[in-house]
């Protein structure tokens, strides 16, 4: 091979070593693989789950006894006869919004003529409940049940709706009408958590 071919064969090669080395160093690296934060998983809200809570509507309203913040029981097939307004809620820290509601009931005397029974749910113990009392004295003219082992919002299905901040852990602002015969009628998930004194006598006035 003359001198000249082989200059030409190796001014070949070492453009084909430049180029390779350039498209190494100017390619894109590789994606990360994606790495799970179990921390970060574990703060992630659950997803919602109506499955029990929308199940309930036409059908007889589960039974359950709790106790009211000041020390009386009280169980739901007790009130057969009258209309029940069943507020679950999340209670001490869903401040001000569910306490305003419960004031709102408390209040509001078109329950009374409705003939219907209206009963807040929290899932709060009584010693804490007792002391939202002093912070809020309209807090004591309504009725408020003591579901402290949530066995009764797990009956209805409000740990997981779409309303609760907690999801899986506590109710958020639901609301569930049973009428006389203990039928339940009308259920409202409210994630808006807002007063609905008048849409749900509108509802009551249905029955």
């Amino acid at each position: 091979m003359s001198k000249s071919a082989v200059i030409i064969v190796e001014a070949v090669l070492a453009v084909v070593i430049l180029g390779s080395i350039f498209f190494k160093t100017t390619s894109a690296p590789p994606a990360p693989v994606p790495v799970s934060d179990p921390m970060a998983d574990h703060h992630k809200p659950k997803p919602a789950d109506s499955s029990i809570f929308s199940s309930l509507i036409n059908q007889p309203a589960p039974d359950f006894t709790l106790t009211t913040f000041d020390g009386k029981s009280l169980q739901l097939s007790q009130m057969r006869g009258k209309n029940v307004l069943l507020f679950f809620n999340e209670g001490l820290m869903c401040y001000p919004a569910c306490w305003d509601q419960i004031v709102a009931f408390g209040a509001d005397g078109e329950f009374a003529k409705a003939n219907t029974v209206v009963l807040n749910i929290t899932v709060d113990p009584q010693s804490q409940w007792q002391q939202a009392t002093v912070k809020m004295p309209k807090l004591a003219s309504a009725t408020v049940l003591l579901d402290t082992q949530k066995e009764a919002s797990a009956k209805y299905g409000v740990l997981s709706l779409e309303s609760s901040m907690h999801r899986g852990q506590f109710p958020g602002h639901t609301y569930v009408l049973i009428d006389k015969k203990g039928i339940v009628r009308f259920q409202l998930d409210d994630p808006t958590m807002a007063i609905r004194n008048k849409q749900l006598l509108e509802e009551i006035a249905k029955l």
